[in-house]
């Protein structure tokens, strides 16, 4: 089977990335063909046969001329469609599946796709919301949990300024959400793939599309390092991205009423103001962007890793990789964030609605944890890793899938 992935990057930038990469890894070692359908960036991209059909490169965050592209064909790409049929026509894939295409690619590579050849099987990875919220988050502009979009119309999307805060970027995402809705993209792919329970309910609710909606976990890359980690230098660990929704300001917090060590690990728009709030809290360390065997010892030395998102959550590569590595989890209640966490077994779960004091009591819980009780814990943690992420279930869940719509 030769199979065609489609992202809108094609480096490793986040976990939309890592899985993007990591299904390209388990397809070929099941001894399937991968093909790439990507943008461009000269920098970044890693080099593949397919980048000469890649679309240009599009940002609201890069130069006037890549801007400008993107608002220009945000809901839909002339280029992307003649560069998907020219790249279709050539590779003749057997399986279409998407991951990120909002915005800078566009669901016009729906359109080619189709018109290649209508029973190609289309599925899509719902690493976010977008196709029932235009900001993916479901938090508004002032970073609250929002669902009104939920219930058919855009309009709130504009009214909150839901996209960074713009009402220029809400209106054009509101545009975008209403030109898919009106040419019914949503219901031209076959399978919807969601990686958590929460997203699952989520989508089924917003009843977008009347094709099928399943749920299976993202999986680890096959040469994931599994731990039995009793080990720990005391200090607890976040790392991912520093913006509003992943509540690393109330993590700051907790440091200031407790007495162990915080590790913040990681780069984002909220940098250089969560630097400066905690400034005067000395057992908080910012270690900035840290990747590969670094960032892999951060989170092997660290007493417990912490997810204190206030966002809906999906299901973060970085917690599957913590519990891989043996290490106990703090999760807020949103999102899928639960979902990975058997209270008092492989980590706690705290209330947000309770505020702070909630996440210091489960920080304290995991520091009082004798020597065998934190065994245990590690011990769960990854043994659940092994369990929810396996690599081989998700490609046979794949080619079942694969089969039933191939026919």
């Amino acid at each position: 089977m030769k199979v065609l992935l489609v992202n809108k990057f094609h480096y490793k930038k986040g976990g939309s990335e890592t899985y993007y990469f990591t299904l390209a890894q388990l397809l070929k070692a099941r001894g399937h063909e991968v093909i790439f359908f990507s943008m461009k960036d000269e920098k970044r991209n890693i080099p593949c046969r397919q980048e000469k059909f890649f679309v240009s490169n599009a940002s609201v965050q890069g130069k006037m001329k890549s801007r400008l592209k993107m608002v220009l064909h945000i809901a839909y790409s002339r280029e992307a469609y003649e560069k998907m049929k020219k790249l279709l026509h050539e590779e003749e894939p057997d399986l279409v599946i998407l991951n990120l295409v909002h915005k800078q690619i566009t669901l016009s590579i729906i359109d080619a796709i189709k018109e290649y050849d209508r029973k190609l099987p289309i599925f899509w990875i719902m690493h976010d919301l977008m196709v029932a919220c235009p900001s993916y988050t479901m938090l508004d502009g002032q970073g609250n949990i929002c669902e009104k979009c939920m219930a058919g119309s855009f309009k709130p999307c504009v009214d909150n300024k839901c996209i960074k805060g713009s009402r220029l970027m809400s209106i054009l995402s509101k545009y975008e959400a209403d030109y898919i809705r009106k040419k019914k993209w949503y219901d031209m792919v076959d399978l919807f793939i969601c990686p958590s329970d929460f997203y699952f309910r989520k989508l089924q609710e917003a009843k977008f599309t009347k094709r099928k909606i399943v749920m299976i976990r993202n999986p680890l890359p096959l040469d994931t390092v599994y731990e039995h980690n009793e080990s720990d230098n005391g200090y607890i660990l976040y790392f991912g991205r520093l913006s509003r929704e992943k509540g690393v300001k109330k993590l700051i917090d907790a440091a200031e009423i407790l007495q162990c060590r915080f590790v913040i690990i990681g780069t984002g728009p909220e940098e250089t103001v969560l630097k400066k709030y905690a400034d005067d809290i000395s057992n908080v360390e910012f270690k900035g962007f840290q990747t590969g065997r670094i960032l892999e010892n951060f989170v092997r030395y660290s007493r417990a890793v912490v997810f204190p998102s206030e966002g809906c959550e999906n299901a973060p590569y970085s917690a599957m990789e913590a519990m891989a590595l043996g290490k106990p989890l703090i999760v807020s209640d949103k999102g899928g964030l639960p979902e990975l966490v058997e209270n008092g077994k492989n980590g706690y779960v705290y209330q947000s609605e309770r505020g702070v004091g909630a996440l210091a009591e489960c920080i304290r819980k995991i520091n009082r944890l004798t020597r065998e009780e934190y065994r245990d814990m590690s011990e769960c943690s990854q043994s659940k890793a092994r369990k929810l992420f396996d690599p081989q279930q998700y490609i046979d869940e794949l080619e079942k899938y694969y089969k039933e719509f191939r026919g």
